[in-house]
């Protein structure tokens, strides 16, 4: 059986994911759970955590145990390795950095609101669209994406 790793960018995470039933913790307990795909690959996602505070974002790496964390949004975004961009930051900063992912090529899954207007949420839209880039948003409550 085959084993594919899915790296998962997580933006935003030194706020409410690292609290209550909203943390990390459930993101790296998925790490040891896998899914199976038809052809029996096994999937396996592996967090990589995104934020502006690196003392925070060390202390939360460490908690749960995940090696891979940074500051760099550019980092995440130009990392071939990872597919998948998940953004929870605050409304204000969502618009700007889910349409760099968009343009990145990632898989984007945001929080609710994804953007400020409904101007821009379409505008956003329309790029993901455009660029053939899988996006979905949050709709009533947060879960985990990996």
């Amino acid at each position: 059986m085959a084993r594919k790793v899915i790296h998962v960018a997580l933006n935003g995470v030194t706020g409410r994911m690292d609290t209550g039933s909203t943390s990390c913790g459930p993101c790296s307990q998925s790490v040891s759970r896998a899914d199976t795909l038809d052809d029996r690959t096994s999937l396996y996602p592996e967090p990589v955590l995104v934020g502006r505070s690196e003392e925070r974002l060390r202390a939360i790496a460490e908690r749960h145990g995940l090696p891979r964390w940074t500051t760099s949004l550019d980092e995440v975004l130009g990392d071939p390795e990872i597919g998948v961009y998940f953004d929870a930051q605050v409304t204000s900063a969502r618009e700007s950095a889910v349409a760099r992912a968009i343009a990145a090529a990632k898989h984007v899954y945001t929080e609710k609101p994804v953007a400020a207007s409904a101007a821009a949420a379409f505008a956003l839209a329309g790029a993901a669209r455009a660029a053939a880039s899988p996006t979905a948003s949050s709709r009533t409550s947060f879960s985990c994406p990996a």
